[in-house]
């Protein structure tokens, strides 16, 4: 099976929603392990009130990390399960 390949600039700014379709902000960045190039996290921008209640893994610059293993899609929006976030 081949996994769909989404080079980083199309999907930084774009909107994280849960599959609920709460919104939670926007991507700033990414996060990978450097030996093995593996995606580890999003770097959340712009954070609603509604992702400030999620207890979410946090920057040391307090910014909001969404992982990776979170996403379902990828499309005109970053779609999440928010079950995979708690």
């Amino acid at each position: 099976m081949q996994t769909e390949r989404y080079p980083f600039g199309n999907i930084l700014n774009k909107m994280i929603v849960t599959k609920e379709g709460k919104r939670l902000g926007f991507v700033k960045d990414v996060t990978f392990e450097t030996r093995s190039g593996e995606l580890l996290n999003l770097v959340l921008k712009e954070a609603t009130p509604y992702t400030k209640n999620i207890n979410l893994e946090m920057t040391p610059e307090n910014e909001f990390l969404i992982p990776f293993s979170s996403i379902i899609a990828i499309g005109d929006f970053v779609v999440v399960s928010e079950e995979d976030l708690i």
